[in-house]
């Protein structure tokens, strides 16, 4: 596009854990190819930019966090045009256009985005361009790519309304002409390589007629065994298309090797959160069978010498490291096993084209190579395309290096998602499967985001047990798959597990003076708050919780709290309560036996459990789910939701459980009362924005 067609627009990015940032900036870079100038902000940064002021188009990038809120970088800017003292046209000068970001897993999903949106218009605001919704569930990609395509023939249109009636017809043809085919085909982006462009009789090729014909050769004749795509091989219609690929991100970061002496930084200063504390793990339960289908474990914290405050349901992150063989794995892929205790200096480089470029916060300014790969960048996550991008250019296979492309481009979206999203494919993944692909480690600092902690709700309650905390978790499990020829365990999951080791298996270990194991580990957590997953302010309401497998977790501190307060104020008044609680088999997986004790001592005052894969001999076969379970009992249900003004709780998975279990609360509501569908469903939104319906869950 001729460079008198440049625009400005202002470009506010919200973001929590990098993803609308790093969304924000290809905007930015592809934005001088078509003809426009991105003056890129993140949202907090209210000084260098005035939405009461603006003339240009604004163009936003934000996520969703927490329970659907705006990220942290936004709280402010969303406070203040939540102020009800505005006129409704105090924005009536802005047109704008909004790209939320966030996760159908969820309940509130894409509320960041919704929230700013529906502020921005209710002050007078005008979209130049429909605000898209991305899910990350499905892969952000699928409405971020042609969201991104389309914004360019939007912003002319803006630009050109703005230039008058007189140099509209003159100016039209060109800049319709040029983004004609947007939203899905903008335009083709030039590569140092020529295979970008290469189609088999496509005139293209000409420019290079040996190198085409070696291309069709080894990369597009399919052997007789090679007729589906895979990880590292594509077949047509892929393998022959002209390819829509990502610009190239440009380099930002310099690496500078030093010297082996220094001390790394303290685990503390990776974190931004809040304060943090080292506290040891002093006891570890394994509450499944061997044979069980998932290993459960409870751990047990010590922080009676810290002042870490937790209530029943709240959480707290855990920070961890990748692991160990892996971070060895990736130094000597890359060259530099010897090397993984040498200091290292990260610095923004000289020159760079990166818009604001400056050292990722996460990546100390000194400390070891090995400390950032085990501690500071996130090794396990899935390759972004702007990643396989900027690998393209570290690979030297000339099949490698087209595939890769494929990868990356709109033509190989599907296949994306089939073989790196789904598989959960990691970096590590890909350096074994094109191992002609050799990164520089500047590289690997600028796209593997920060290795983020990890959180589980607490499982006990401060009163009930003093100076300790517990948690429950699965060990996560990935199996092998084609795409990804080795299983794996979670990240943090796994080295938890293998942290206690000693403790689950006491032949290996000896006893303490207090006939304790002694367990010498410890680990860095800090809190993380839940601001309404709590026991109700008033002990006479009553209250319902739903938790199968480890989703009964903050439950149990729910009911260990609960006990203590029967027992320490007896004159008081306690409410009914119910717990729904399911797992696959009564003898391997039914993880807290010990319930029945809250139920005789009265704590509880109904347990339902179910056991999905158990077989039945009656005639009727017993349900399988806690959702069915729940149906069991419309009345109850309905009643202390509705009449006595109850809470609800759900905890656990959301996918498989929680959206079953809200199915069967719109069922029972609109059976009790005498409702259609919609209507129950009304209700049920008037139950969780009263904060009476609450939901702890994870995909």
């Amino acid at each position: 596009m001729c460079c008198d067609l440049k625009r400005r627009f202002l470009l506010l990015y919200a973001t929590q854990k990098g993803q609308a940032k790093a969304i924000a900036e290809e905007i930015w870079q592809q934005a001088g190819v078509h003809g426009f100038e991105a003056d890129m902000h993140c949202i907090s940064e209210t000084d260098k930019y005035n939405l009461e002021t603006e003339k240009d188009p604004v163009v936003i990038v934000i996520s969703t966090t927490g329970n659907g809120d705006p990220p942290d970088t936004a709280r402010k800017f969303v406070k203040k045009i939540e102020d009800r003292t505005l006129p409704p046209d105090h924005f009536a000068h802005l047109q704008y256009g909004l790209l939320g970001l966030g996760d159908s897993e969820y309940t509130f999903f894409c509320n960041g985005g919704k929230t700013v949106d529906r502020l921005l218009q209710e002050l007078g605001a005008q979209h130049f361009y429909d605000t898209g919704l991305a899910d990350d569930c499905v892969g952000l990609e699928l409405v971020v790519d042609p969201w991104i395509d389309g914004l360019w023939l939007a912003l002319g249109k803006v630009f050109l309304l703005q230039k008058g009636k007189e140099d509209m017809s003159s100016n039209v043809d060109a800049v319709s002409g040029s983004l004609s085919t947007a939203p899905y085909n903008v335009h083709e982006l030039n590569l140092s390589s020529e295979v970008q462009n290469l189609k088999l009789g496509d005139e293209g090729a000409r420019s290079s007629d040996v190198l085409s014909q070696k291309l069709v050769d080894v990369n597009f004749m399919p052997s007789a065994r090679d007729t589906e795509p895979s990880l590292v091989h594509s077949v047509p219609p892929v393998s022959q298309s002209a390819l829509n690929i990502p610009a190239l991100p440009p380099e930002y970061i310099e690496v500078q090797f030093q010297d082996t002496d220094g001390e790394n930084p303290h685990l503390s200063s990776l974190i931004s959160e809040g304060a943090t504390f080292e506290v040891p793990i002093t006891k570890a339960v394994q509450l499944t069978r061997e044979d069980a289908i998932k290993t459960a474990l409870l751990l047990e914290l010590d922080i009676a010498d810290t002042v870490f405050d937790y209530q029943p349901g709240d959480a707290f992150c855990i920070i961890c490291p990748n692991n160990t063989n892996e971070v060895q794995e990736l130094l000597q892929i890359l060259g530099l096993s010897e090397r993984g205790e040498y200091f290292i200096s990260v610095r923004v480089k000289q020159g760079t084209k990166k818009k604001g470029a400056a050292r990722p916060q996460h990546i100390p300014e000194r400390s070891t190579l090995r400390f950032i790969l085990t501690w500071c960048l996130e090794i396990r996550a899935i390759p972004k395309k702007a990643f396989l991008r900027a690998l393209v250019e570290y690979t030297s296979d000339v099949r490698e290096k087209r595939r890769l492309q494929e990868l990356c481009s709109k033509q190989g979206a599907s296949e994306y998602t089939r073989f790196i999203r789904d598989c959960n494919v990691c970096l590590l993944d890909l350096l074994h499967a094109f191992p002609s692909c050799k990164p520089s480690l500047n590289l690997l600092i600028e796209h593997l985001p920060k290795l983020q902690a990890r959180y589980y709700s607490v499982s006990s309650s401060n009163l009930y047990q003093p100076g300790k905390l517990c948690f429950v978790f699965n060990i996560v499990e990935f199996q092998a798959c084609p795409a990804r020829p080795v299983s794996r365990k979670g990240v943090c999951t796994g080295w938890l597990a293998d942290l206690v080791a000693p403790l689950l298996h006491p032949s290996t270990s000896t006893l303490d003076t207090k006939g304790r194991r002694p367990s010498n580990e410890k680990i860095s957590i800090f809190a993380r708050p839940n601001n309404t997953f709590h026991l109700p302010a008033n002990p006479s309401v009553p209250f319902i919780m739903v938790g199968p497998g480890t989703g009964i977790s903050p439950f149990i501190g729910f009911l260990q709290h609960r006990q203590k307060l029967r027992e320490e104020h007896t004159d008081w008044e306690f409410g009914e309560t119910w717990l729904f609680f399911g797992c696959r088999h009564q003898d391997r997986d039914y993880l807290f036996k010990q319930l029945r004790c809250f139920l005789e001592n009265g704590t509880l005052t109904h347990l339902k459990v179910c056991f999905s894969r158990d077989s039945s001999t009656t005639e009727v076969a017993p349900p399988k789910y806690v959702q069915d379970v729940i149906r069991l009992y419309p009345k109850d249900v309905a009643r202390v939701l509705l009449k006595e003004r109850g809470y609800f709780y759900v905890c656990g998975d959301r996918k498989h459980m929680a959206d079953g279990v809200s199915d069967a609360v719109v069922e029972i509501l609109s059976m009790e009362m005498e409702v259609d569908r919609l209507e129950a469903m009304k209700v049920l939104a008037t139950l969780r924005e009263a904060k009476q319906y609450l939901q702890d869950v994870w995909s």
